[in-house]
C-alpha cells in the first residue's frame, strides 16, 4: 500500500491513516484561529535561526515574505485549510514549502509542534486576555458614569431578597465596580505568570541545536524561555487558570443579570433595560423580555462548565504531552468569546439603563429599612445594644400590627417601647437620614459614595 504523501511525519508508517481516524483526530477545523499567533512564532524562530547560523540571510528573507503571504491569505478567506494536514502548524509549514521550496523545510529546525503549539496559545491567550481587561474597564467606565448620576437616588438593600436598609443606588452600582475590580487583577495575574515561553523545549526534552531561546523570548515579548522543557510543553494551568478567572468573572455577570431581570421586572420596576438589547413575545404584544441580561446569566453555567471540562482533561495525564491537550482549545475559545462578548452587552446596556427613582423609593419605605437605625438612635441614648435591638424589634411588630412604617408611627406610640425616644427621632427614621448616617470610609452616604467614584477614576485612568 502507498503511502500517505500528504503527511509530514509519515517516515516510518506502512499505511495511510484511516479516513475516519484522520477526520477525528485533526484539530485544523478549530485551532486555524491561533494562525496569526503561529505565524508570529514562526517570524521570530526564523529570525533566531538566522542569528545563530541555521538560516542564511536569503533563507530567512523567503520565509518571512512567505509568511506574509500566507498571512494575507488567511485575512482574506483565500487560505484552503486541508484535513489531511491535522492542525494549523502543519497546514502553514505545507503552504510555505510550497511557495519558497526547501527554505520552509528547514523552519522546523530545534522545534516541534508540542512547544510550537505551547507557545502559539500563549501568545493568543495573552492577547485575547488585553480584550478582556479592556471590556472589563468599559464595563467599569460605565459603570461610574451611571453611579455619579444615581448617587443620590434611593434604593431599598436587600438580604436574603428581604429589605434590609435604605442604600445609595450609586453606592450598588459601586459594589458592581469592585467586583469587576478583582476580575480585572485576576486576568492580570494570568497574563502575567504566562508569560514565558515554551519554544526551544521540542518534543520534551529540548534540543541539540545551540539555540537563542532568550532571543527569540524577547522578540516574542515573554519575560523569558521557561525553565524546564518538559513542563513547558505538557502543562496546560495557564489555560485553566484563565477559565478560573473568566468563570469568576462570568459567576459576577451572572449576579449583576439577575439584578436587572428582577429589578426591570413590573413587580420591582426599579429598572427599565434600553429596548435595543430586550425582545418581544410571538404571542403576547405587552411583554418586554430581558433576553440579554437571562443569556449571560445562562451562559455563567456554560463557563464554569468549560472549567471543569479542562481539570478533567489534565487531572490523569502523565507527563509529558499527551493528545488529550488538544481538547484545551475548543473550551478556551469559546470562554474567551463568552466572557469578551457579555462584557461589550454590559458595557453598552446597563450605563443606558432608565432608573424609576420613585419606585425604588417607594420600595424603600416598606419592610422597615431603618430599622437598624432606630436601635442605633437607642444606643446612642445609652442603651446596649441588646437592649435597643429588642425595644426595636418590639417597636417593628407594632408596627406590622398596625399596619404602617416605623416613621409612620406617633412620637407616643414609639416611647412605649424606649422612653429614650425624643422628637429627633423621625430625622433617623427617614431615608436620607439613614443614608446620609453612613459617612465612613466604603460606606452608603452619598458623600462618600462621590469619594469612591473618584477614586474608581483614577483607578481605572491606565
Amino acid at each position: 500500500m502507498s503511502k500517505d504523501d500528504s503527511r509530514m511525519w509519515g517516515g516510518r508508517f506502512s499505511e495511510p491513516t484511516d479516513e475516519f481516524v484522520q477526520a477525528f483526530t485533526a484539530s485544523v477545523g478549530f485551532d486555524q484561529r491561533l494562525a496569526q499567533a503561529d505565524i508570529e512564532g514562526s517570524v521570530a524562530h526564523a529570525t533566531m535561526l538566522e542569528r545563530i547560523g541555521v538560516l542564511d540571510a536569503g533563507e530567512l528573507q523567503a520565509i518571512r515574505q512567505g509568511l506574509e503571504q500566507i498571512r494575507a491569505e488567511i485575512e482574506s478567506g483565500n487560505f484552503e485549510w486541508s484535513v489531511a494536514l491535522e492542525d494549523v502548524h502543519m497546514n502553514i509549514e505545507a503552504r510555505l514549502t510550497a511557495l519558497i521550496g526547501d527554505a520552509g523545510k528547514k523552519l522546523h529546525t530545534g522545534r516541534s509542534r508540542n512547544d510550537q503549539v505551547a507557545t502559539d496559545i500563549r501568545l493568543y491567550l495573552r492577547a485575547q486576555i488585553g480584550l478582556c481587561r479592556q471590556g472589563i474597564r468599559a464595563f467599569q467606565r460605565g459603570l461610574l458614569d451611571l453611579a455619579e448620576r444615581e448617587v443620590h437616588s434611593i434604593l431599598p438593600g436587600f438580604t436574603h431578597l428581604q429589605v434590609a436598609q435604605p442604600v445609595s443606588f450609586g453606592h450598588h452600582m459601586l459594589a458592581w465596580f469592585e467586583m469587576l475590580e478583582r476580575d480585572h487583577g485576576r486576568l492580570g495575574d494570568c497574563a502575567r505568570r504566562m508569560n514565558q515561553m515554551p519554544l526551544g523545549s521540542a518534543a520534551l526534552a529540548g534540543t541539540s541545536y545551540r539555540l537563542d531561546r532568550e532571543y527569540t523570548a524577547e522578540l516574542l515579548g515573554f519575560d523569558l524561555p521557561c525553565r524546564n522543557s518538559i513542563d513547558a510543553v505538557s502543562d496546560r494551568d495557564f489555560v485553566i487558570e484563565f477559565c478560573a478567572a473568566a468563570a469568576i468573572c462570568m459567576t459576577h455577570l451572572s449576579r449583576m443579570a439577575e439584578e436587572l431581570v428582577l429589578w426591570s421586572s413590573a413587580q420591582f420596576d426599579f429598572v427599565r433595560l434600553p429596548d435595543r438589547y430586550c425582545t418581544g413575545s410571538s404571542i403576547m404584544p405587552q411583554k418586554k423580555n430581558p433576553d440579554v441580561a437571562e443569556l449571560v446569566r445562562g451562559k455563567a453555567g456554560r463557563a464554569t462548565g468549560h472549567l471543569v471540562n479542562l481539570l478533567v482533561l489534565m487531572k490523569a495525564q502523565p507527563l509529558s504531552y499527551n493528545k488529550d491537550n488538544q481538547e484545551d482549545k475548543e473550551p478556551l475559545f469559546d470562554t474567551l468569546d463568552t466572557l469578551i462578548g457579555s462584557l461589550r452587552a454590559f458595557a453598552d446596556m446597563v450605563p443606558a439603563l432608565e432608573v424609576n427613582r420613585e419606585k425604588m423609593y417607594q420600595a424603600a419605605q416598606q419592610g422597615y429599612a431603618t430599622a437598624t437605625d432606630l436601635a442605633d438612635y437607642l444606643v446612642e441614648k445609652g442603651a446596649a445594644f441588646r437592649d435597643a435591638h429588642e425595644a426595636v424589634g418590639n417597636a417593628v411588630a407594632f408596627a406590622i400590627d398596625q399596619g404602617k412604617d416605623l416613621g409612620a408611627c406617633k412620637l407616643k406610640e414609639l416611647r412605649q417601647f424606649d422612653q429614650r425616644i425624643e422628637d429627633d427621632v423621625f430625622d433617623v427614621l427617614a431615608l436620607e437620614g439613614s443614608l446620609n448616617a453612613r459617612s465612613i470610609t466604603g460606606g452608603t452616604a452619598p458623600a462618600q459614595v462621590l469619594i469612591q467614584i473618584k477614586a474608581g477614576r483614577e483607578m481605572i485612568a491606565d
